[in-house]
């Protein structure tokens, strides 16, 4: 009855898209098929039988017996009846309410199996038809029961969001041009997130055009360099399964694959230090990439020097040019940036006048090397001062540290230590 009637809605609803018009097809040859129709004929005549069995069941303390309904007059409505003429308004039900639960408890499955006694014939035809019709749901309305109730979720979350004043659009999609944008887009799972906290929602903008692929991200931790790389891999995914994606306009890319590396803690039960994971995991995504992949990377081999680091780094971005493929390649590394024509720099940003707040903007301009740990260090009480005066715990102004003391640049301008 479900298929028939999303059929015959569907029809009338004149659906415009290729996908619905193909499922409308497939809805009704499917249900003037020969093997539908006996599954209809079957049901029918199954539910026919069931619903002609009638039984008594006899309480006596622990003891259940279950016996053919015997056709005993039922004498309530003429009780009811008799009474009526004494009732002085609504009285309170004294009946006993009966669980209603998904499942059956053991008493109730055991006089199931005594009524299946009682009336072979009927449950007889049910195990012929469960046999006969295990198989009975189309694949094809199988996937959709699942997949619509997907996107009608995901259509409902959307719909909070833009209640929020979020945008969300149907992107261009190709697999032929590499030349991708977004305008107004957004992390969709932290809008979310924020969303229940009131908080608004930073948004960003990104092209690649011409020979350009890549997107090396750079600038100072916690300023929305790994969101950036996030929302990136969620707009293809998204515009990949057909949804709606958050931005006022996109045109993205469909891939074969999309590939991604997030940083994550070292598992103490492996031998294999983070280093050591942080390659071996490049080397899987660099072994199954294809041109037609996208890849995102968030903050790769972290844990070793800088000169180690950019050493690494310019092995991971020549095989990533030497694909062709679109990518997002977050790094502290700034030389990265200026790798060739083909990457584009993207640094996310601080208020110029207070450098330790970051305003989660990511814009399109060179790498500038400026990490603003000291302001971050300072806003946290991690300073040089305000650490020699917790722990001296008298007060007063230490002794002015020397400069090694308080900021150390490494020998590359991207990276800073305090």
């Amino acid at each position: 009855r479900a298929v028939t009637d999303l059929g015959r809605d569907l029809d009338a609803a004149g659906p415009a898209s290729r996908g619905l018009r193909g499922l409308l097809d497939r809805l009704s040859s499917y249900t003037s098929s020969v093997a539908f129709q006996t599954l209809s004929d079957d049901v029918a005549r199954v539910r026919a039988a069931l619903g002609a069995v009638a039984y008594s069941v006899h309480i006596k303390g622990n003891r259940v017996r279950v016996r053919a309904y015997g056709s005993e007059p039922d004498y309530s409505a003429e009780v009811l009846a008799s009474f009526e003429k004494f009732a002085q308004g609504a009285a309170k039900d004294y009946r006993v309410g009966f669980p209603d639960y998904p499942e059956m408890n053991h008493v109730e499955a055991q006089v199931l199996d005594l009524v299946a006694r009682l009336f072979p014939g009927a449950f007889s035809a049910l195990d012929e038809f469960c046999t006969r019709h295990h198989g009975y749901l189309d694949e094809v309305v199988g996937d959709f029961d699942r997949e619509v109730q997907v996107f009608l979720a995901y259509l409902e979350h959307v719909a909070r969001l833009e209640a929020a004043g979020l945008a969300f659009c149907l992107p261009e999609v190709s697999d032929e041009t590499k030349a991708v944008f977004a305008r107004d887009t957004f992390d969709l799972a932290l809008a979310g997130s924020l969303l229940g906290r009131s908080t608004p929602v930073v948004c960003n903008e990104f092209h690649l055009e011409g020979a350009e692929r890549i997107f090396v991200v750079s600038g100072p931790n916690q300023g929305g360099k790994t969101t950036f790389a996030r929302t990136f891999g969620q707009l293809h995914y998204l515009a990949g399964i057909g949804f709606p994606v958050p931005g006022s306009a996109a045109r993205l890319y469909l891939y074969d694959q999309l590939l991604t590396h997030f940083e994550r803690e070292e598992e103490l039960v492996s031998q294999a230090g983070k280093l050591e994971d942080d390659v071996v995991r490049m080397r899987e995504i660099l072994t199954s990439a294809t041109p037609q992949s996208v890849v995102v990377v968030n903050e790769a081999f972290t844990a070793t020097t800088l000169a180690d680091a950019t050493f690494l780094g310019s092995r991971v971005m020549e095989r990533l040019v030497e694909l062709d493929l679109v990518c997002v390649y977050v790094s502290f590394v700034d030389e990265l940036a200026t790798f060739g024509p083909t990457t584009v720099s993207m640094v996310s940003t601080v208020d110029p006048d207070n450098p330790a707040e970051r305003t989660y903007k990511v814009v399109r301009r060179p790498a500038d090397g400026l990490a603003y740990a000291l302001a971050l260090a300072e806003r946290r009480g991690l300073t040089y001062r305000r650490l020699r005066q917790h722990l001296t715990g008298n007060g007063r102004t230490p002794d002015k540290p020397s400069a090694e003391d308080v900021s150390r640049r490494d020998a590359s301008p991207g990276r800073a230590t305090s």
